[in-house]
């Protein structure tokens, strides 16, 4: 008889994507994510300091993004100021 399994995640320490691999809005979508699992309040102690450091790290990578954009958006309404040369 066949196993059905579920999920693609690794068991172990990895399971989680880095951070760092992320885009906005991957991030900004597991961060809901993790903070909803945390809000059930039905894991562990070590469990829910596991998800509250992934949540620590995806704010983190969030906000790394956003000032990238933030200073990507600046640069672009300092140069759109600039007097065009002749």
């Amino acid at each position: 008889m066949a196993e059905t399994t579920f999920g693609a995640g690794h068991p172990g320490e990895n399971a989680f994507e880095d951070p760092a691999s992320l885009s906005y809005e991957e991030a900004r979508d597991q961060l809901v994510e993790t903070v909803k699992i945390l809000e059930l309040g039905q894991m562990s102690l070590d469990e829910s300091l596991k998800y509250w450091e992934r949540g620590e790290a995806l704010a983190k990578r969030c906000e790394v993004l956003l000032d990238g954009a933030s200073k990507r958006v600046e640069e672009a309404i300092a140069q759109s100021q600039q007097p065009a040369d002749s």
